[in-house]
């Protein structure tokens, strides 16, 4: 087949598929408007998040047999005319799941310990053990909200930690274990101390957490957001963390995540989040990492071969 590649891709990507013999066009630096012209030509289209696969485009498609998308969420890309078409989608969840689930784990113990305040304060000069005591992890119930690639792993990583899991997906039933208890989003909502977002961005979840639902929860908790940021706005966020609702955010996703075109609304709410030290941030990068980068190609290549032979 012939494959058109439009985003930055680990290069090992080429020789994986041009080894099942196809023909591979690398253009990372493509444009949409250079998309729509040629993209008649191909059969494949790799891809990450540089432009809709809407019905625009996908019409202009047509010798389209499959998209390989370079990571996990699919909210970019028109699914009902992929099926209508026939479309085969890939996607790479298991290429940085791993990757995904040590970075939860890694904001978390940041953000209970005080990590980057205390770093900021000790090169200043500043020595303030008292105001940067901790809390322990163990003995704490963590809350997973969504159980598909990356919330099992980042349960499996809290194995060690001494913690109690409960897990819900409104999806998937009967993957409770000795590990993980199985529970309705109800009981999340009355026991969790930290609640952990491994959910795709859909209709159903965009702004599903309103400052209603965040003040139904039982307890005060932290929040731990590696998904998509549209499902929680930058306003509800300070509001919760104002009246103590969320003690705490480890945001690798935002609601705007093009800083340039904030509304002024936004901008705002961004500046007033950024001035807690009871929130860390990063910039969407919890499941890019070096290993990542490589593992998603051969996850990708892998089911491209497995739909095809």
């Amino acid at each position: 087949m012939k494959i058109l590649i439009i985003d930055e891709m680990h290069l090992s990507i080429i020789d994986l598929l041009e080894n099942e013999g196809h023909q591979v066009d690398y253009e990372p630096k493509i444009s949409r408007a250079e998309i729509l012209e040629k993209v008649a030509d191909y059969h494949g289209l790799v891809i990450r998040s540089k432009t809709p696969m809407d019905r625009e485009l996908l019409e202009k498609a047509s010798q389209l047999q499959f998209i390989a998308r370079a990571g996990a969420g699919l909210d970019q890309i028109d699914l009902e005319y992929l099926v209508e078409r026939g479309i085969k989608l890939f996607h790479a969840a298991k290429g940085n799941r791993d990757a995904v689930a040590e970075h939860a784990i890694g904001g978390l113990l940041a953000l209970f310990n005080h990590v980057i305040k205390a770093d900021s304060e000790v090169r200043k000069g500043i020595w303030d053990r008292e105001g940067n005591r901790g809390h322990e992890l163990k003995g704490k119930t963590v809350g997973i909200m969504g159980y598909g690639n990356m919330g099992s792993q980042f349960a499996k990583r809290l194995k060690g930690f001494g913690v109690r899991v409960m897990a819900y997906d409104k999806y998937k039933l009967g993957f409770g274990s000795e590990e993980v208890e199985e529970v309705i989003w109800e009981k999340v909502k009355a026991e969790a101390d930290v609640l952990s977002l491994h959910i795709p961005l859909t209709s159903e979840t965009r702004n599903f957490f309103t400052y209603e639902e965040l003040k139904s929860f039982s307890k005060p908790f932290w929040l731990i957001n590696t998904a998509r940021g549209e499902v929680i706005s930058f306003e509800v966020l300070n509001r919760a963390l104002d009246e103590g609702i969320l003690k705490g955010a480890v945001l690798d996703v935002l609601e705007n995540e093009k800083f340039k075109k904030f509304t002024d609304k936004q901008k705002e709410q961004f500046e007033r989040l950024a001035a807690r030290d009871n929130v860390i941030f990063s910039p969407h990068v919890a499941g890019w990492t070096f290993e990542s980068y490589e593992k998603i190609n051969k996850v990708l290549v892998k089911r491209i071969k497995k739909a095809f032979n």
